[in-house]
């Protein structure tokens, strides 16, 4: 049962047509990974935060650098050096005390992934690299976890949804025939701030959808945005 500051914190979403104080306590019970606290990790993680979800996996292995900070809104300049997932942790409580975060400072492996997909309801991948994408989407697949993927670079994102045995996944809209070692990187082409945070605000809706099961999941669909012709395009696979 939501507590009396729990239904003032989240007022404006109890109204919301297909949640209400069922929907909010099952955001409250849930878990969900979070593997990069990146850019696209950082608004995911916000609004998880803010929208009440109980528990929050964060697996970064990395500390926070000056480069970083233009993106990934987590981190602040006092956190140059601290290890993100520890940075992330202390800025997520600050905004909801309620909040559990657990923390892997850790690189992924595949039976560590196998592992943390299986403990947790839903798996947002937020990691700016193909192994890791490929590595969550396999271990999201066999433990047959939901999972939301995006990718984002220059001023280009893209999105989908992997539900395990209701639709395609990420190995089939990438699989190994397709040549992705001549795909720039943010370091060689850049990025701007605002459009991985664009995708990860996306990411966090699919995923309380998810964990509701109410709306239309991104599933066998791939959502396609270019900001400098602020379009979208959905593409179907």
């Amino acid at each position: 049962m939501l507590r009396p500051e729990e239904r003032e914190r989240f007022a404006r979403q109890l109204v919301l047509e297909g949640v209400g104080e069922a929907g909010q306590e099952r955001l409250k019970a849930a878990r969900v990974l979070i593997v990069g606290a990146g850019g696209l990790g950082s608004a995911v993680a916000f609004y998880l935060a803010a929208a009440g979800v109980g528990t929050l996996g964060i697996v970064d292995f990395d500390t926070v650098s000056l480069s970083n900070l233009n993106r990934q809104i987590l981190h602040t300049t006092a956190d140059l050096g601290r290890p993100k997932t520890e940075s992330a942790a202390e800025r997520l409580t600050a905004l909801n005390p309620m909040l559990r975060v657990v923390p892997y400072p850790e690189a992924l492996i595949p039976e560590r992934a196998a592992e943390l997909a299986a403990a947790y309801d839903v798996v947002v991948e937020c990691s700016d690299n193909f192994e890791t994408k490929f590595l969550v989407n396999e271990a999201c697949v066999r433990a047959g976890t939901p999972l939301v993927w995006a990718s984002v670079l220059a001023w280009e994102g893209q999105m989908s949804v992997v539900i395990p045995g209701k639709g395609p996944c990420y190995r089939c809209l990438f699989p190994p025939s397709i040549r992705l070692d001549k795909v720039p990187t943010a370091r060689e082409v850049g990025i701007l701030g605002a459009v991985a945070g664009t995708f990860g605000a996306l990411e966090a809706v699919e995923a309380v959808k998810l964990l509701l099961g109410i709306g239309r999941p991104l599933v066998g669909r791939l959502l396609v945005w270019d900001g400098l012709r602020s379009t979208f395009d959905e593409v179907a696979f």
